[in-house]
């Protein structure tokens, strides 16, 4: 009995599985401009044909965009996400703003504990650079939205380090939904000026504990920020819910 013959891979077949592998990873993040074709063609070794054809296969499959004279993009709409409805009702819902505590509660968790036993050098370098791009931000305060925008990037660059992709793109894809509910948080835990120290304390004590290696210490240092964050949050809903109690009776009496 024969056996059927190996069909050597096309060139445009392999550049394409890893550049598939590269969006997996995170290498190459959603709505990423790529390099130029001569630049991923030099990076690969392959002709620019084969570079051409393999984008093609890309494109094709949606997970990447082209515009004319402007470069190759990563799609945006990758990776795992809400629909749309969904995102404006948990948007438009303050009450869900503790599920979704919850859920980033469990994934960051994870998260840390996996970036501590996986990051390499370079993890260590990057979460390092975001972990001071979030506390110049937040020294300078510059406000609620930016902020968030910073501090969802240090605790990203954790996720990353993981080097789990589904982990990642779960993330990811919660990005927008999440970095609303920071800047929502942060107005809250910044009433207080001792909170700000804390959040601080809480944040460089994550980045210490991931780049030591400790998966125990990231994890509970994981914990008991998100922790902290979740109770300071109720006890301000609280205040809020008896104030208005409060002036309801005050009506009443008039």
């Amino acid at each position: 009995m024969s056996e059927r013959p190996i069909k050597a891979s096309k060139i445009s077949d392999i550049i394409a599985e890893r550049l598939e592998s590269m969006i997996l990873e995170g290498s190459l993040a959603p709505g990423q401009k790529m390099p130029p074709e001569r630049d991923l063609a030099l990076q690969f070794e392959v002709s620019r044909p084969s570079l051409r054809e393999a984008l093609h296969k890309l494109e094709a499959k949606g997970l990447v965009t082209r515009k004319q004279g402007g470069g190759t993009f990563v799609s945006a709409d990758i990776g795992l996400s809400f629909v749309d409805p969904l995102m404006q009702l948990f948007q438009t819902h303050s009450e869900f703003n503790y599920d979704l505590l919850e859920f980033r509660h469990a994934l960051e968790e994870v998260a840390a504990h996996y970036a501590a036993l996986r990051a390499t050098a370079a993890d260590h370098e990057i979460i390092e650079r975001r972990f001071q791009e979030w506390l110049q931000c937040h020294e300078a305060r510059k406000g609620y939205r930016e902020e968030a925008e910073m501090d969802w990037r240090f605790h990203l660059a954790i996720a990353e380090a993981s080097h789990n992709a589904v982990l990642l793109h779960s993330m990811r894809a919660l990005f927008s939904l999440f970095k609303q509910t920071i800047a929502s948080n942060l107005e809250h835990l910044y009433s207080k000026d001792e909170r700000r120290e804390e959040i601080q304390h809480q944040h460089r004590a994550i980045k210490d504990a991931v780049i030591a290696g400790d998966a125990k210490a990231a994890q509970q240092a994981i914990n008991d920020h998100l922790a902290f964050v979740e109770e300071t949050l109720q006890q301000s809903a609280r205040v809020a819910s008896h104030s208005q109690r409060s002036l309801r009776r005050i009506g009443l009496m008039r």
